[in-house]
């Protein structure tokens, strides 16, 4: 017991010996939270700059200018009077895309000649040239839904009649889990987490091999009793209090002051979150055991910490991945404090459907301490190769 209490004591020196500690484990992840949810504060990136190329200057060319102005995503900023002028600012990135109305648009409307409407976006940015894209071909549609109806009003069928050819089938739309289309419920609360779990590999591998690196693990090891597993909660456990205060005030920051839903009991998330710093933590040791050198280890790490964000299908599915890339999301704990977070917290399902994520979480240091023997024996013979 002594032992272990020298080795608590040893790990909370090394927390506050350098600021480095505190930046990492505090102000990033609590920073970027609170950065985006500002960001992101209205839910959907709205009112995207973009312009109109109008070559007919008519009634209904204007009529389309300002439909396509009422859309709340587009925010019609610039009026160009040719082709290449447009193009040009779009290339500059001063706007996202832009509106071609043709040369005698209303003209040939009217005689059923079928004028073509052309839009150009730019997809070099997603979000806003993906927005103008949904805006823009609203527009059309609406367009020559308007012209249709009033060639057909005019050989004399009835606003009925007219609206049953128009849209013969009626859709009604209930989005499940997010019917406000926030991207903030969604994005915040899968990029938070991914990064919490990048900053806390990247922590708990430093603090291992750094011992390595410096030459004092032997040291390291015999406050602990010459017991490794000793000497790593020693360490970690100072490590894990403060990464819980952190995990908490972002679940704070997300579910309190940003209103997320919530539809289920906020110690089930808690608990959810609490899991997943343990078993990062576990998947941080487990790196450090494998390759016990700073450099190597730390850079597994970062690549693995980067390519969370769409290996753990937060942007795709894992079923539709090829399967030498879709494995490596069921070794990542973020993964399944998602799953939990959609099912818990967006749909509010029982928390029987979620008992294969948190045994998952749970298992992670159980099956991450099997290469405990690698790293005692690194500490004790230390060999640094930069």
């Amino acid at each position: 017991m002594s032992a272990f209490t020298d080795s608590i004591r040893l790990g909370a020196a090394q927390l506050t010996a350098r600021r480095m500690y505190v930046i990492a484990m505090v102000l990033v992840p609590l920073l970027t939270t609170a950065f985006f949810l500002s960001l992101m504060h209205s839910g959907l990136p709205l009112r995207t700059p973009v312009g109109i190329v109008d070559k007919d200057i008519s009634p209904s060319s204007r009529s389309v200018t300002r439909m396509l102005n009422a859309e709340e995503v587009l925010d019609i900023r610039y009026h160009y009077d040719s082709f290449e002028e447009a193009m040009a600012s779009v290339r500059r990135g001063e706007s996202f895309g832009f509106f071609l109305i043709p040369e005698n648009f209303e003209r040939d409307a009217v005689a059923g000649k079928n004028p073509s409407l052309s839009l150009f976006t730019n997809m070099s940015f997603f979000v806003p040239g993906t927005l103008s894209f949904k805006g823009f071909k609203t527009g059309a549609v609406l367009t020559s839904g308007g012209l249709a109806q009033t060639k057909l009003t005019a050989i004399g069928l009835t606003d009925r009649a007219t609206q049953a050819l128009l849209q013969p089938v009626v859709v009604d739309s209930h989005p499940i889990g997010n019917p406000w289309l926030n991207y903030n419920y969604y994005l915040t609360n899968s990029f938070m987490p991914a990064l919490l779990q990048l900053m806390i590999l990247l922590v708990t591998i430093y603090s291992i091999t750094v011992e390595i690196k410096h030459g004092t693990s032997v040291r390291w090891i015999q406050t602990a009793g010459g017991s490794v597993t000793r000497a790593l909660a020693g360490k970690l456990l100072p490590q894990l209090a403060v990464w819980l205060l952190t995990g908490m005030a972002m679940l704070a920051m997300m579910f309190g002051f940003g209103h997320f839903p919530l539809n289920c009991s906020i110690w089930l998330i808690a608990g959810a979150m609490a899991l997943m710093i343990v078993a990062s933590q576990a998947l941080g040791v487990f790196i450090a055991c494998a390759l016990p050198n700073p450099r190597l280890a730390l850079s597994v790490a970062a690549l693995t910490g980067i390519l969370t964000f769409s290996v753990a299908a937060f942007s795709y599915p894992v079923p539709s991945m090829y399967g030498a890339i879709g494995i490596f999301s069921y070794i990542l704990p973020v993964r399944y404090y998602f799953l939990i977070y959609g099912a818990q917290a967006l749909n509010g399902l029982p928390v029987y459907y979620s008992r294969f994520y948190f045994a998952a979480l749970t298992a992670f240091p159980f099956v991450c301490g099997c290469l405990a023997w690698r790293l005692k024996r690194a500490c004790l013979k230390p060999v640094y190769v930069p």
